[in-house]
């Protein structure tokens, strides 16, 4: 039976790594995922999930690479930063390796204002891209509301099989309303980032599936199409919208799991 998968925060709850990855496998995931920071002690904590994930019986399928300070947009830019980001992108895919796990999911921009590709930014990616195939890591790169990079990546190195799609289809609800990327770059789906929100621009509010105004029948129906066998993930948050701060980690997972649940039948027509 196909896996359902999560983001989880430990910090966002104010708990140990193993009590928060043992919550989420008490409510049934299978799989999960977290971000990862360029700070000092972020090995270890990386090392923590890596031990947790182990001793729960979850698997840590990947890792949310860096994209703050001093930001994805550096990486197309000229100066300092833009090596700075690249020196991120190369630890995390380093730290996957390290750890035993297979994707990095990536983002090329951010905001409405990003900027174009670029040959510097080409050539801090290609290194990126070395990298992750020296390291047989899966780059998943996700939608954001500009286009333009994601689509040069995607095609740029399309021979590449550590180079691939993460659908986050909150986002595509909230930045890009009206536009569908799985019709594009579906074939090349390797990850998906699933939450809900009002359909609101620039609303993204990272609510448990079915919470939102999300149309998953059509979600469901464009990962029949293009045939995406991998882990149906999550990617939530507990503490951003307000609407589950009453909620325990115990109930806010449970939560999320029953909505996976009804999604994957949804998708493979399927029951337990």
């Amino acid at each position: 039976m196909r896996k359902l998968g999560t983001s989880i925060n430990a910090s966002t709850w104010d708990l140990p790594v193993d009590e928060a990855l043992a919550a989420v496998r008490k409510a049934g995931f299978d799989a999960f995922f977290t971000g990862y920071e360029c700070t000092t002690d972020m090995e270890e904590k990386m090392t923590a999930y890596a031990n947790a994930a182990a001793k729960t019986g979850l698997w840590f399928e990947c890792i949310h690479a860096p994209f703050g300070k001093p930001g994805c947009n550096s990486l197309w830019l000229p100066g300092e930063d833009g090596d700075i980001m690249h020196d991120h992108l190369i630890e995390s895919i380093r730290s996957c390796k390290r750890n035993g796990v297979g994707i990095a999911v990536v983002h090329l921009s951010s905001g409405d204002f990003a900027p174009c590709v670029s040959d510097i930014g080409h050539a801090r990616l290609d290194m990126v891209i070395e990298e992750a195939v020296r390291c047989n890591v899966t780059l998943g790169f996700e939608n954001q509301r500009k286009i333009g990079n994601l689509s040069f990546i995607l095609e740029l190195y399309d021979n590449v099989p550590q180079v691939r799609f993460c659908w986050d289809v909150g986002h595509e609800a909230c930045f890009t309303p009206g536009r569908e990327y799985m019709p594009l770059f579906g074939k090349k789906l390797v990850y998906t980032h699933i939450h809900d929100n009002e359909k609101v621009y620039n609303g993204d509010m990272h609510l448990i599936p079915f919470d939102g105004k999300i149309d998953y029948h059509r979600t469901a129906e464009l990962l029949r199409k293009y045939k995406y066998q991998g882990t149906l993930t999550l990617e939530i948050a507990a503490k951003k919208s307000g609407r589950y701060d009453d909620l325990t980690i115990d109930q806010f997972y449970t939560r999320a799991y029953d909505a996976a649940k009804r999604l994957r039948v949804m998708v493979d027509d399927s029951q337990e």
